[in-house]
């Protein structure tokens, strides 16, 4: 099955995009290319369980199994050896990408507490879009008495566009709620 903003995508955002930023070739309107979602695990790192936890959680919200990341070299100051995990992270293409966009525009960020839109500042200057979750609450998939521990996590939507403008207005198509 077709996810709902890919088909948004070809049949409302290409042709209309062409049109306005006059592209003569459909590969030049800016896409989606993948969306990463990293959480940094800070002191459970010790912790093998809460690792699990968060691993699972990640998956969970995302429909993929995570990736552990470890740290390259040892930084005393931060208690962190050489090859110690300090996050997890999972890489969405395809057809689980536009799902979790869908889920992520439609189901978890209506359920912010006072929620004013997302800040249409935190654009790279290729149009790539991040915005950190304070807790992991806010997506239906995640039970409120299975978690141990309120945790938030950063998210990354990479484009194919070649500057912010671009960017915001693709996402702005997909519906991203922005600020005003």
């Amino acid at each position: 099955m077709t996810q709902r903003l890919k088909k948004l995508y070809t049949e409302k955002i290409l042709p209309k995009f062409s049109k306005e930023f006059h592209y003569k070739n459909i590969h030049e309107v800016p896409a989606l290319k993948k969306i990463v979602i990293n959480r940094g695990i800070g002191d459970a790192s010790q912790n093998a369980k809460i690792l699990e936890t968060f691993l699972k959680e990640l998956s969970i919200i995302s429909g993929q199994k995570g990736v552990i990341t470890r740290s390259k070299k040892s930084i005393a100051g931060f208690k962190i050896r050489d090859k110690m995990p300090v996050g997890v992270a999972v890489t969405l293409r395809g057809e689980r990408m536009y799902g979790f966009l869908d889920r992520l525009i439609h189901l978890a960020l209506p359920r912010v507490r006072d929620f004013q839109g997302i800040s249409p500042k935190s654009f790279d200057k290729n149009g790539n879009y991040s915005l950190g979750l304070e807790e992991q609450l806010m997506f239906p998939e995640i039970e409120y008495d299975k978690i141990d521990q309120i945790r938030g996590m950063d998210i990354s939507i990479v484009t194919t566009a070649k500057n912010q403008e671009e960017g915001l207005a693709l996402l702005k198509e997909f519906g991203l709620p922005f600020q005003s």
